[in-house]
């Protein structure tokens, strides 16, 4: 018998949608752990592999081709069925780990590595427009938790999992361990969810995929290689610049043109799906940056070692965690979500502005309650950003609405690693050639990230000199973050409240309301 999987009925759902929910949250908990634990085993893989030179592609060829990945997956899922192309991205993300696992030397790494993100691009992705799918946006608060939950235990435990699996099992494992979790992904997703087939007469727009492919590819460039492989300032950034602006700005043009355009520009005449893309880009911007240098505070300045740096996060990840899950019952029982994004704004101005003001002498207990501000902040964001996307257009948009709030978090995030790392990669140097004189310069010439193992080797001078310049570019990167988070919260407080779709309609309800549309499954 049919289960009704996207009625506004409220209630327990059925076993077959909590079996597909657990399928969702293992393939989403494939895309968030995989760079987390490859990035572990990164040193042995070189050491193994060799070519040091050209390990930033390990990393960099995985992102740019899930950036560029990701809007064509939801155009696809949109056009012929979400189903068909979930199940392609596992299986596609699947080879590429198991063809990354079998990698002889780095050139073979690095492609294996991005066939592997071609196939992360549909995994995200999938999720979310599946979930859009099955349970309406009022419903849905109640599941934002899981989702949570699962990004929390990824960025914790991806660290220790990558390093466990590293000194027992052998690097190769590192890639290999996802196939058996994919596999029970597949099993449960083709024999439980059950989605109309579609069958789309107009083609794909490739024109359109070329041209955004090109824009995204060009931006991620630039924020990966500038301040580090090149100088800001240099020919090769310039020409990058140039080439996706040239790019984007055809893409816009022909999205007016193209009979199926793969971002329908329709999309961004809500004003609500506006701001939450705008939203999420700096939630991407502000998170990414938070998660990459607060363990480099804690190990440079605070004396952790690399595992409890990962653990120390757990202030703010658990105060995402439970306020996402709050967030998600309060929106469920009464409806209303505006107070969250402007809630969570503010939150993450103060946290952030917290965070700038750590020094030398901050404890870990200080540090660990203003990482739990910006992680109550953060919690109000999460999923609210991609809910109220999704409820702001129509059911046939779902896939392409999901795949956009995902590429501008992506960009975000790619944003702000480059820009928060450029400012504080120059203020380290800065402190130290001012504290540590030329030996302190020669250090922190190439970068200034120094792991825990080489910290500790430093004469005490030179170490208390860098202490105190981690220090100052931690300072400057989260007061960076700050400023960039008041965005959030004027942007929140234009949101506009609109009925989520399984609740009751609302009379000033306007043009915002996509109509309800029931999914059953076949």
């Amino acid at each position: 018998m049919a289960d009704t999987v996207g009625s506004s009925t409220e209630g327990k759902r059925p076993r077959s949608v909590r079996v597909v929910l657990l399928a969702l949250m293992i393939a989403m908990m494939l895309a968030m752990l995989d760079n987390m634990i490859v990035g572990t085993a990164m040193p042995t893989i070189v050491g193994d592999l060799g070519g040091l030179e050209h390990l930033s592609w390990v990393v960099t060829g995985y992102t740019l081709a899930t950036a560029a990945s990701t809007p064509i997956w939801g155009k696809v899922g949109d056009m012929y069925g979400r189903k068909g192309a979930f199940l392609g991205s596992i299986v596609l993300f699947l080879i590429g780990s198991a063809l990354s696992g079998m990698a002889q030397n780095m050139g073979e790494l690095i492609g294996f590595r991005a066939v592997q993100g071609l196939g992360a691009g549909g995994l995200m992705v999938g999720v979310m427009a599946i979930i859009g799918d099955l349970i309406p946006p009022r419903e849905r608060g109640k599941y934002t938790g899981m989702m949570a939950g699962v990004m929390a235990l990824a960025m914790i435990g991806g660290p220790l999992v990558g390093g466990t699996i590293t000194d027992n099992w052998g690097w190769r494992w590192s890639f290999y361990i996802n196939l058996p979790l994919g596999v029970v992904a597949l099993a449960l997703v083709s024999a439980v969810l059950h989605l109309p087939k579609k069958r789309a007469q107009a083609r794909i727009d490739y024109l359109g995929v070329v041209l955004l492919t090109v824009g995204i590819t060009a931006i991620v460039l630039v924020t990966t290689w500038g301040g580090a492989e090149y100088a800001w300032t240099s020919a090769r950034i310039m020409e990058l610049i140039g080439i996706g602006v040239a790019a984007l700005i055809g893409f816009v043009f022909w999205q007016t043109k193209a009979a199926e355009p793969v971002v329908p520009l329709h999309m961004f005449r809500s004003r609500n799906f506006t701001l939450m893309s705008l939203i999420g880009f700096i939630t991407g911007f502000v998170m990414f940056g938070a998660t990459l240098y607060l363990p480099l505070y804690q190990q440079a300045v605070q004396g952790a070692s690399a595992t409890n740096s990962g653990l120390l996060l757990l202030p703010m990840l658990g105060a995402m965690l439970v306020t996402s899950m709050v967030a998600g019952r309060v929106t469920t029982n009464s409806g209303r979500y505006k107070v969250f994004p402007v809630a969570g704004g503010a939150l993450m101005i103060v946290g952030l502005y917290l965070l700038s003001l750590m020094g030398t002498g901050t404890t870990r207990l200080t540090s660990g309650v203003y990482m739990a501000v910006l992680g109550l902040g953060m919690g109000c964001l999460m999923q609210v950003t991609m809910l109220v996307a999704q409820n702001s257009v129509e059911m046939k948009d779902m896939g392409v609405a999901s795949s956009s709030s995902t590429l501008f978090r992506t960009l975000g995030s790619s944003f702000g690693v480059a820009i928060m790392g450029a400012l504080f990669n120059n203020r380290v140097q800065h402190v130290m050639a001012e504290r540590g004189g030329a030996v302190g310069k020669r250090m922190t010439e190439k970068t200034a990230a120094l792991d825990a193992k080489h910290i500790k080797m430093l004469p005490a001078p030179i170490r208390d000199a860098y202490q105190h310049a981690v220090s100052a570019g931690t300072h400057s990167a989260f007061l960076l973050g700050a400023a960039i988070a008041v965005l959030v919260l004027i942007a929140a407080l234009f949101v506009k409240e609109v009925p989520l779709r399984g609740g009751k309609p609302s009379a000033d309800a306007g043009d915002e309301v996509a109509p309800v549309q029931v999914v059953e499954a076949v």
